[in-house]
């Protein structure tokens, strides 16, 4: 079912889907909007006629091309059904055949009123077509090309059943000489590639593409049915122009076709065009769309980011003057250190009281100073707290640092008292002050010694308590 056009319900010939969902020929939707005001869908009608929206509304502009259902059924397996054909195959090559096919009932074109096989058409008009007129270009008498053979050098005079061919049938045979190309071998056609089957000698040749010229001009028009199946109709209409002489009026039937054609296929670039219009209009509304999601989704990473933080400082932060930093893959951070990659460490921040200072610890695990290549250095920082107009000033309390011995045999603990002069200890005006603290903390010898359990397992831990 979705195979055939809501309109005239045949298979469908470049499909058009409407925005209803339904689908039309691309011909018969061209007829429906040219002759109907307002047209609406049948197929919405027949399903619901209560729930018609604008979507119903059938518009040449409002359709688009179905390339998916085109594609299917180009592939669709068919066969002819003229009666002793065989031919069968995919629906995209059955118009190439249908105009083609020996078997299918083709009108004489002499307007004999005869309806015979493609494939005889050529034996009936040498043998039975009683208007298939050839001209003896001895004698110049017309004959029928049944009583053509009687007329041969050689033949006996015969009396036609037709009165008129009474004279015909009287006369003598032309002598020998005059039809000398008689036994020739038989040409083709030159109409030949385009379906012609006629063959006989060169003067026989010569007479059927005089006689032949309406029969020749279909057979072209047939051909051309394959680059332009809309002309199948004009094809049809053209079979019945017999005469020669009316060769003209079959050209301009061909012409308003085509003409009919390029108006048709005008409208449709036009729609094309008017599709492309909103279809880019819709595509630079989507990438707005897309940009603001993305600023959104931005916006969201940093808040989840800056939640993140806020999660982790509140499952570290200490708030009674201890702390405990777990350093891990100590051995890569020294790596990085040591190259510049990353030259120190900050630890969380933590706190002396709930409302108190606000400090944190930096590291450098390759040393600082006068420390650097051989020892760690380890060195105190005061930030900026959110209570800081309450606290005196400067920073005066003692601050003492240890590394742990994870075997818990020699810690290594260090510890100072501030220098109440040292900008490191005065009210912070910016993030953090100047780090001061302990740059030979450690010598790198005996941070890495296997007497000493100060890495175990690539992890350190470093504790600050501060009085």
């Amino acid at each position: 079912q979705k195979f055939l056009c809501s309109n005239c319900n045949n298979i469908l010939k470049k499909a058009l889907q409407t925005l209803c969902g339904h689908r039309y020929c691309s011909a018969c939707l061209t007829w429906i909007v040219r002759n109907n005001k307002n047209a609406i869908c049948q197929k919405c009608k027949e399903e619901d006629p209560n729930t018609l929206g604008e979507e119903s509304l059938l518009a040449e502009e409002r359709a688009f091309g179905d390339a998916a259902i085109n594609k299917e059924i180009s592939e669709l397996r068919v066969h002819c059904v003229t009666s002793g054909c065989s031919w069968s195959g995919i629906m995209k090559d059955f118009e190439e055949h249908q105009s083609l096919c020996e078997y299918a009932l083709i009108p004489c074109h002499t307007g004999c009123g005869h309806v015979v096989m493609r494939r005889k058409l050529a034996d009936h008009l040498e043998n039975g077509c009683v208007k298939n007129v050839t001209v003896c270009q001895q004698c110049q008498c017309s004959l029928a090309s049944s009583e053509y053979q009687a007329h041969l050098p050689g033949a006996k005079p015969s009396i036609s059943r037709n009165s008129e061919h009474q004279k015909v049938a009287t006369l003598n045979p032309c002598q020998p000489s005059s039809h000398s190309t008689s036994s020739a071998n038989k040409d083709g056609c030159c109409f030949s590639e385009v379906g012609c089957e006629f063959r006989g000698s060169k003067e026989k040749i010569k007479e059927h593409e005089k006689s032949a010229v309406g029969a020749h001009m279909l057979l072209l028009l047939q051909h051309m049915r394959q680059l332009q199946g809309t002309l199948s109709s004009a094809a049809r209409a053209a079979q019945s122009f017999p005469q020669p002489e009316l060769s003209l009026k079959m050209f301009e039937n061909i012409v308003a076709v085509l003409n009919k054609e390029v108006e048709s296929s005008n409208l449709e670039i036009l729609a094309f065009r008017r599709q492309s219009e909103l279809d880019q209009n819709i595509i630079r509304g989507l990438e707005l769309k897309i940009a603001e999601l993305h600023r959104c989704l931005t916006q969201k990473d940093a808040g989840l980011s800056s939640l993140h933080k806020s999660l982790l400082f509140s499952e570290q932060a200490s708030y009674d003057g201890i702390f405990l930093w777990k350093i891990t893959e100590v051995g890569r951070k020294l790596q990085d250190s040591v190259t510049g990659r990353t030259v120190s460490l900050y630890s969380p921040a933590f706190y002396t009281a709930r409302y108190g200072y606000k400090v944190c610890l930096r590291v450098y695990l390759n040393g600082d100073g006068t420390g650097k290549g051989t020892h760690m250095s380890l060195f105190f920082v005061v930030m900026k707290g959110d209570y800081d107009a309450l606290l005196p000033w400067p920073f005066r309390h003692k601050v003492t640092f240890m590394l742990l011995d994870q075997n818990n045999r020699e810690h290594i603990i260090d510890a100072f008292r501030p220098d109440l002069t040292s900008a490191s200890f005065q009210r912070p005006v910016n993030d953090m002050n100047v780090a001061s603290g302990c740059p030979m903390f450690l010598p790198l010898s005996k941070l890495q010694s296997p007497k000493h359990a100060y890495v175990k397992e690539d992890t350190l831990f470093l504790k600050c308590i501060i009085e």
